[in-house]
């Protein structure tokens, strides 16, 4: 199951330099997740300093 970035999210960018695959991307207001892409591999969920990812 792909992870999700929730509204707690600051768009600092650390999820998106960690991601292996490319996964994610920013958005409007905050960073988005491509569930297509995400491999499930929990590194965007283990860099987040504020705790904003976590398995949807």
């Amino acid at each position: 199951m792909a992870y999700v970035i929730s509204d707690a999210c600051v768009s600092c960018g650390t999820c998106a330099d960690g991601c292996p695959v490319g996964a994610i991307s920013q958005g409007d207001t905050q960073y988005n997740i491509d569930a297509d892409v995400c491999v499930s591999c929990g590194a965007c969920a283990g860099n987040c300093p504020v705790g904003a990812i976590a398995e949807g």
